[in-house]
């Protein structure tokens, strides 16, 4: 990877355009990698929640235990998960960057999958025993569907959430946008603009993830913006 710090003398701008038409290409890359990590670990996550859901929602002691197990890897500090993997998948190992991301998106998923299930009335429920829908078919064609919203929303948190811890693995070499932010400040002679990029593009990509799963909902349960205005 091309070295993309210059050594200049006296006072550098806060920001220079000159310096990111030169790096474009290095922006991009990083960005990219920035998406491929938040888009696995969310992946990640919402599979291993909505088994843990599933499990919860039939056993109710399990959800009990679920939450204690999700909570207990949530307030685990980022540095310290990160680091705990290393000896075991190497430093610069996709791997370590991406168990504990996804590992902080499970509460919030979690909580939310089993809240919207819980949510969908009762009558709902016993029109659909009513009709001969199974326990399965009732949670994957009424429940999943009609807890949609409410998911999505955790889905919504989670995803700002990862977009943000995705710049601390840049201590593992893979920080994407972070990469940015920790040369920038480690630098002999600071650079304003790489740590503006890196910070900048984090808040956008993070304000742009936020709002295309806010119009999915919108358009996969439309039945909720009515029940609002209602």
């Amino acid at each position: 990877m091309r070295e993309f710090f210059v050594a200049q003398g006296g006072d550098r701008p806060i920001f220079e355009w000159r310096w990111v038409e030169r790096n474009s290409d290095l922006i991009g890359e990083k960005l990219g990698e920035h998406i491929s990590l938040t888009a696995i670990s969310l992946a990640i996550g919402l599979v291993i929640s909505i088994a843990l859901a599933v499990l919860s929602l039939r056993w109710r002691w399990f959800y009990a235990f679920s939450i204690g197990l999700t909570g207990s890897l949530y307030v685990i500090p980022s540095l310290a998960a990160f680091a705990l993997l290393v000896p075991f998948f190497g430093l610069t190992s996709t791997t370590t960057a991406v168990i504990p991301l996804a590992s902080y998106t499970l509460l919030i998923l979690l909580r939310n999958i089993v809240t919207g299930v819980d949510q969908v009335p009762k009558e709902v429920k016993e029109a659909a025993i009513g009709m001969g829908f199974t326990p399965r078919r009732m949670l994957l064609q009424v429940e999943l569907p009609l807890a949609l919203p409410v998911v999505i929303a955790g889905l919504r948190v989670a995803a700002v959430t990862t977009i943000g811890l995705v710049t601390v693995t840049s201590m593992l070499g893979k920080g994407g946008l972070g990469y940015f932010i920790r040369n920038g400040i480690q630098t002999a002679t600071p650079n304003p603009t790489a740590i503006i990029v890196g910070v900048g593009l984090s808040i956008v990509l993070a304000v742009l993830v936020d709002l295309l799963l806010w119009l999915s909902e919108r358009a996969l349960a439309p039945w909720a913006r009515k029940a609002r205005v209602r």
